[in-house]
């Protein structure tokens, strides 16, 4: 794919952007961070990291749009992903187009999350033309459960075990979702 056809979205305060060589270590260092990795099985190492950021690329360079490197557009510093991707065909949720995050947490409790989740939303129903959007969670994380609230997802009550997490505590995932309606509803 052209880079001219990459997808960069801007908010007041963030752009969501194709990922850069330059963003491998501090993407490594969010990855090590137990605090930030508390709801997910495991953190991931340095190789690991670089390695799911080049997959992110890939997907990103292939179609034009997918899971973004997040910059602060005051300090020009990487603080994260927030974007769009397909789920894994093995979750009951399958087939879907899920909307996740992730952030540094000296970078939490401004605001950035919501902010560059409703632009995604807005690029997925404006620029896709998806007729619904998910986003998949732990039960206990209840803060990431807040951003999908504050982006006007709806808690569908249909929890589920994702095969793929082994943790027990991790295990039960909550399952909310936004229509293209109850989008345009929201924006009017």
């Amino acid at each position: 794919m052209n880079i001219d056809t990459i997808k960069i979205l801007s908010t007041n305060r963030l752009i969501l952007r194709q990922w850069k060589s330059e963003d491998y270590a501090p993407f490594a260092e969010l990855n090590a961070c137990t605090k930030v990795m508390e709801h997910f099985p495991s953190t991931l190492n340095e190789v690991e990291s670089t390695n799911l950021a080049l997959k992110l690329a890939k997907l990103i360079s292939d179609r034009g749009w997918g899971i973004w490197a997040v910059e602060e557009k005051l300090s020009n510093k990487f603080i994260g992903f927030v974007g769009l991707h397909n789920s894994p065909p093995d979750l009951d949720v399958s087939p879907a187009t899920e909307i996740g995050w992730r952030l540094m947490n000296q970078f939490w409790g401004k605001g950035y999350a919501t902010e560059a989740a409703e632009k995604v939303l807005e690029f997925a129903f404006d620029d896709l033309n998806l007729t619904s959007v998910i986003s998949v969670t732990s039960v206990v994380n209840k803060a990431s459960q807040k951003v999908m609230e504050r982006i006007k997802m709806i808690n569908t009550e249909k929890n589920f075990n994702d095969p793929l997490v082994h943790n027990e505590q991790l295990k039960e995932q909550v399952l909310y979702q936004i229509t293209k309606e109850q989008w345009v509803a929201k924006t009017l």
